[in-house]
């Protein structure tokens, strides 16, 4: 039988869309966010030259700068004011994880609740300022040296670039924080889902333009239009899998009436890591190809050597990227996801899983079933990455249509319409509370 909540689910329209005004009110909030967010990617830098900006660009795209370029709504070819995004602040957030299961404190701060919290996210912010002055003096330093670009080279163009580039984050960072609380879904994913959407026309009449000029034939194009849906529902599958552990809570007496004996599911799910292996395993890969094109081919030969056998559909490139995938797959899942202290958690409230001893056995179960579970996940993960990237070696398809950025898009719209959903169950939940009320004074 469909529980209250679903039932309410099935009967969401866009009537009862209508009658909740703070949802409204927080998805044009999202939307007003979000368009600033865009307007400032087209904010160019002082002191520089866009036409010799392009044309760098244009040989930097293949590399590095072509991730980070499709993260930031192309704000690094315009090397606008949010040329930097939100990456600082996702690394930042990565290393302060990666840092609570090496550092006491910082694991004691994670244990205190929302206090805890809070301070984490503070030195998230401490962090994420340090890593963005560091990205904005090196580039720019780069900026100096990659010809024409700079018009007044010096301390001056390098003081300003970096307040601006900070400046730029900093300001991002806190309208992802003010998204989050004021508007719908997660800010800092809302920031870099709109940035990869709002490239995606341009990539769309690209791939168009190239089945004009007869360069990709009509078939490709609809086999890749049937790719992207079939991995678009892949991803929706694969996101939403789970694996319950059921988890039992013994009957304890109080007085003379029994309490407790229920039982509910811990839920493990099927990607845990993300879209965080393959941001990274790409951006290692891409590091070469980076070098390699600021040197201008001028430099060592193994560099070039090595540039060469990692391009964009090569057997060096894609087995490399497949070991980084299934690596980071499964070193973030062991940072993220700590079985031993689930297994305390559920002994401390005395649950435990049938047929499993509470304790140290519980914790081994647990991690018998997530290592299996992410052997498959990071399969699902190689897959969806490694597909498009033939089609971009291939078939030159653009770098839009790339598996980490469906992920990215189909993640956060997931997560948002959930979140949307969890607001008109809220107000219809409400109404009927008040109905309730009214009827009850009546009487």
């Amino acid at each position: 039988m469909a529980s209250a909540a679903e039932q309410l689910a099935a009967n969401l329209n866009f009537s009862a869309f209508s009658k909740a005004t703070e949802l409204k009110k927080r998805i044009w909030f999202t939307l007003g966010a979000l368009l600033v967010y865009r307007l400032g990617t087209y904010i160019p830098l002082p002191g520089i030259d866009p036409a010799a900006l392009a044309q760098v660009f244009q040989q930097q795209q293949s590399g590095i700068l072509g991730v980070f370029d499709m993260f930031a709504g192309g704000a690094v070819g315009r090397m606008a004011i949010f040329a930097l995004a939100i990456m600082p602040y996702i690394s930042a957030s990565i290393i302060i994880q990666l840092m609570t299961s090496v550092s006491p404190h910082l694991a004691q701060l994670k244990k205190e609740g929302e206090q805890g919290r809070k301070q984490i996210n503070q030195y998230t912010r401490y962090g994420t300022v340090v890593l963005a002055t560091l990205q904005a003096y090196g580039i720019a330093i780069g900026l100096e040296g990659a010809g024409n670009v700079v018009n007044d080279p010096g301390i001056f163009f390098r003081a300003t670039t970096v307040i601006t580039l900070v400046g730029g984050t900093v300001f991002l960072m806190w309208l992802g924080e003010q998204i989050t609380s004021r508007g719908v879904g997660n800010g800092i994913s809302l920031i870099i889902f709109s940035g990869i959407v709002a490239e995606l026309p341009r990539a769309l009449a690209g791939t168009l333009e190239l089945g004009r000029q007869g360069a990709i034939s009509t078939g490709i194009i609809l086999f890749l239009a049937v790719m992207v849906i079939a991995v678009i529902m892949g991803i929706v599958f694969v996101e939403r899998a789970q694996r319950r552990l059921l988890v039992q809570y013994p009957k304890r007496q109080v007085g003379n009436k029994l309490y407790g004996g229920d039982s509910s599911h811990l839920p493990l799910k099927l990607n845990t890591a993300g879209v965080i292996p393959p941001i990274f395993a790409s951006s290692l890969l891409l590091l070469p190809i980076t070098i390699a094109n600021f040197t201008a081919g001028q430099g060592p030969d193994w560099l070039n050597t090595v540039t060469a056998l990692l391009g964009h559909g090569q057997p060096l490139y894609m087995a490399f990227y497949a070991a980084g995938i299934i690596f980071f797959a499964f070193f973030y899942t062991a940072i993220v996801f700590n079985p031993a202290d689930t297994a305390d958690n559920l002994k401390k409230y005395g649950g435990f899983i049938p047929g499993i001893r509470p304790g140290q056995r519980t914790a081994e179960y647990i991690d018998y079933v997530l290592t299996r579970l992410t052997v498959l996940g990071a399969l699902y993960l190689t897959i969806v990455c490694l597909l498009p990237e033939i089609l971009i070696s291939q078939y030159s398809v653009p770098f839009y249509f790339g598996g980490t950025s469906l992920l990215i898009v189909v993640s956060v719209t997931m997560d948002t319409v959930s979140q949307v959903q969890s607001h008109l169950l809220a107000h219809q939940y409400e109404g009927l509370i008040k109905k309730s009320k009214l009827r009850g004074a009546k009487r």
